[in-house]
C-alpha cells in the first residue's frame, strides 16, 4: 500500500503543479475565462488514462498463463523506464518549467483562434503523461500483489494530492517542494529497482530467462513472503524469500545508476561566450 501511495501521490501533485502554473498564470494575466479549456484538458487527459488501463488489463485476460507472465514483463518493463525518466525528467526540467510553460501560453495567445487547443493540448499532455506512468506503474504492482491494499493506496495518494494541489494553488498552503521531490524521487527509484527484479522473474517464469537462477538465499522461515513484513518489502522493495542471483543483481544495477543519476549534482550552466 505504501508504494501506490506514495507515487500517485508524486504523480498527482505533479500533475497538479503543472495545471495550477498555467490556470495561475491565466488569472494573473487577465484571461481567466479561458480556465474552461484547461479543465477540458484535464478531464480528457484522465479519461484517457482510465480508458487505457482499462484496454490493458482486458487485452491481457484471455492470454494463458506463459503468454500472462511476458505481458506482466513487458508492463513491468515500461513502468520501470517510467518510473525513472520521471524522476530524472523532473530533477532536470523542474527550475525552467514554470518559465518555460507561461512562454507557451504567451505563444497560444499571440497566434489567432489557436489559444483554446493549445490550453487544451498543454492541460492533456501534462495530466496524460503523470496518467500514463501512474497505469503502467498500477497495472505491475496489481499483477505483482494482487488485493485491496494497492488500490486503496493508490487512491489514498490521489485523494491527498488533490488537496495538497488545490492548498498550493491557492496560495494557503506552503511546501518545500524540493525536498519533496528529492525524497520521493529517491524512494521511486528504490521501487522501479524491486520492479525490475519482479520482471526478471516473469520473464523466467515465461521461459525468456534462465539464466543465473540460484538462490541467492533462503528466507522462507526467517521472512517469508506472505508475512507481514514480507509483504511490504515485496511490494515497495520487490522482496524474495528465495531472490535469485540474476534477481539481486538487476536490483543492484537499476538501484545504483538511478540514484547515481538522480543523486549527482547538476552541471555548472555552461557561461555565454560574447561574439563581437
Amino acid at each position: 500500500m505504501l508504494a501506490p501511495f506514495l507515487i500517485m501521490l508524486r504523480e498527482g501533485i505533479e500533475a497538479a503543479l503543472i495545471v495550477g502554473i498555467i490556470a495561475g498564470y491565466l488569472r494573473q494575466t487577465g484571461r481567466g475565462g479561458w480556465l474552461t479549456a484547461v479543465w477540458a484538458g484535464v478531464f480528457l487527459a484522465i479519461a484517457a488514462s482510465l480508458f487505457a488501463g482499462a484496454g490493458l488489463e482486458l487485452l491481457s485476460a484471455g492470454f494463458p498463463q506463459k503468454l500472462q507472465e511476458g505481458f506482466e514483463a513487458a508492463v513491468g518493463t515500461v513502468a520501470v523506464a517510467m518510473l525513472l525518466f520521471m524522476v530524472l525528467w523532473m530533477k532536470r526540467a523542474a527550475r525552467s518549467l514554470k518559465g518555460a510553460m507561461h512562454d507557451g501560453i504567451d505563444d497560444a495567445f499571440s497566434s489567432a483562434g489557436g489559444a483554446t487547443w493549445a490550453l487544451v493540448g498543454m492541460a492533456f499532455f501534462a495530466v496524460a503523461r503523470e496518467g500514463l506512468e501512474s497505469v503502467f506503474f498500477l497495472l505491475a504492482i496489481f499483477q505483482q500483489s494482487p488485493g485491496i491494499e494497492g488500490p486503496a493506496g493508490a487512491l489514498a495518494g490521489i485523494a491527498v494530492a488533490a488537496v495538497l494541489g488545490a492548498g498550493l494553488y491557492l496560495g494557503g498552503l506552503r511546501m518545500d517542494l524540493r525536498r519533496f521531490f528529492r525524497w520521493t524521487g529517491a524512494f521511486i527509484i528504490l521501487v522501479a529497482a524491486g520492479l525490475s527484479a519482479t520482471v526478471l522473474g516473469n520473464l523466467h517464469e515465461a521461459g525468456i530467462w534462465n539464466h543465473l537462477q540460484t538462490p541467492l538465499w533462503d528466507l522462507s522461515r526467517a521472512l517469508p513472503d506472505a508475512s507481514a513484513l514480507g509483504t511490504v518489502l515485496g511490494g515497495v522493495l520487490g522482496y524474495d524469500e528465495a531472490l535469485t542471483r540474476g534477481q539481486a543483481l538487476v536490483w543492484v544495477l537499476v538501484c545504483g545508476l538511478g540514484l547515481w543519476a538522480f543523486l549527482r549534482p547538476a552541471g555548472a550552466p555552461r557561461r555565454a561566450v560574447a561574439v563581437p
